[in-house]
């Protein structure tokens, strides 16, 4: 096999900063390039990738989709539309779902709804909360929303209607909209993902959902990154016993194959009429089996637990392994969603792991992000300290 060349490529846009790896294949946890060399992946496609690899319960559910019907609009009923929507509906508590194919696209929907809230409240300029170091995705109204001014550099003038309010401080929150009757929405992720793995506490959303409550706001809860599993609960937001009025998911839900949804309470699951909301691939039936099978065998295989049990001893063993570590700022998150976060930047260890046969990302600049499928094992988990542990503490002590 010819090996792989390391440039960028001349005829797409220049959009990524690569490394110089092509995968080509992949079985359960590990992943290989185009020239044989094997990784360990514990990044999981930025926390998609489920079931992992080649899953040999997923694959032949998806050779089957596709040897019936891809696409079918949304002109016609897709019957595992209504399976997958009665599912989350059942694991949310909540009441309706609607379909796209990106996490950008459900959070996109999640501000159209609230906005949509307010009009049909007679408020003519709504205006929604959103946090410091959130990320919502890159079209022009979720880039406003998101809380990271190196992002939306260059693609001004942003879409206004945003309160900006800093994490973990309901009376930061209460200041920041005192007396405000256009605001209609908080908008957050239990975890922020890209803002370097930031979780929420327990009784911080509480006392959001509350506030919320009292004032006739939605409560909007983004669990693209977090949510599916990845924490030991479905959505991360049910260890603190609450549910939101608008959830967008994606990444997880299909195990790698595009797929976004919108849940929503009772609240907000009739604000959108025929018209008002849409897409071309949302709901299609390839990413519906996806979405049924990947829950099924969640289900099936006790993905929670695991995750759960794995995370724990993922993140006790890197804090026992880094202990004393000077250099080391804190290790934080839940199951296997995992933020190690250094004093100094720390890009370069992305291609220093890969190096190594370790698949991980670094966000937030100084976060290392650990987001691996959840079939992960503890050997596996041991196998991603005994790499990552001594890269971190021959980088810190340059």
């Amino acid at each position: 096999m010819p090996a792989f060349i390391e440039a960028a490529s001349p005829h797409t846009m220049n959009t990524y900063g690569r490394l110089p790896i092509a995968l080509s294949h992949g079985q359960g946890c590990r992943v290989w390039d185009v020239n044989g060399k094997p990784y360990l992946d514990a990044l999981g496609g930025i926390a998609v990738n489920t079931l992992g690899h080649n899953h040999p319960k997923l694959v032949p559910a998806l050779q089957d989709q596709i040897s019936k019907i891809i696409h079918s609009c949304n002109y016609y009923h897709v019957p595992n539309q209504e399976k997958l929507a009665a599912k989350l509906v059942e694991l949310s508590g909540m009441t309706n779902v609607f379909f796209c194919s990106t996490g950008l696209e459900a959070n996109e929907a999640a501000l159209k709804l609230a906005r949509k809230f307010g009009h049909d409240k007679g408020i003519e300029k709504p205006e929604i909360v959103v946090y410091e170091k959130a990320f919502h995705g890159r079209s022009i109204a979720t880039l406003s929303a998101t809380g990271n001014e190196k992002v939306q550099k260059g693609f001004g003038p942003l879409v206004e209607g945003f309160i900006r309010v800093p994490l973990n401080d309901v009376e930061g929150l209460r200041k920041a909209t005192e007396g405000n009757p256009n605001v209609v929405a908080v908008f957050m992720e239990t975890i922020q993902g890209e803002g370097g793995v930031n979780p929420m506490r327990i009784e911080y959303l509480q006392q959001v959902r509350e506030l919320c409550d009292e004032r006739d706001w939605l409560l909007m809860i983004d669990e693209v990154q977090c949510g599916m599993g990845r924490t030991g609960k479905w959505f991360a937001h049910q260890w603190a016993g609450i549910k939101p009025d608008v959830m967008p998911l994606a990444k997880g839900l299909g195990s790698g194959v595009p797929i976004g949804a919108v849940v929503a309470g009772p609240k907000a699951a009739n604000i959108f009429q025929p018209g008002n909301h849409g897409t071309t691939f949302g709901g299609n039936p390839l990413a519906m089996r996806a979405g049924v099978e990947t829950i099924r065998i969640m289900e099936e295989d006790d993905l929670m637990e695991n995750a759960a049990r794995v995370g724990a001893h993922l993140k006790g063993a890197l804090e026992q392994a880094l202990a004393g570590t000077s250099g080391l700022k804190e290790i934080r998150g839940q199951g296997l969603m995992i933020g190690v976060e250094l004093t100094k930047a720390c890009g370069a260890l992305t291609q220093r792991a890969a190096d190594k046969g370790l698949l991980i990302s670094v966000t937030a600049d100084t976060v290392i992000r650990l987001v691996p499928p959840l079939i992960m094992t503890t050997v596996e988990a041991d196998e991603v300290v005994s790499i990552l542990v001594p890269l971190i503490q021959q980088f810190l002590a340059e």
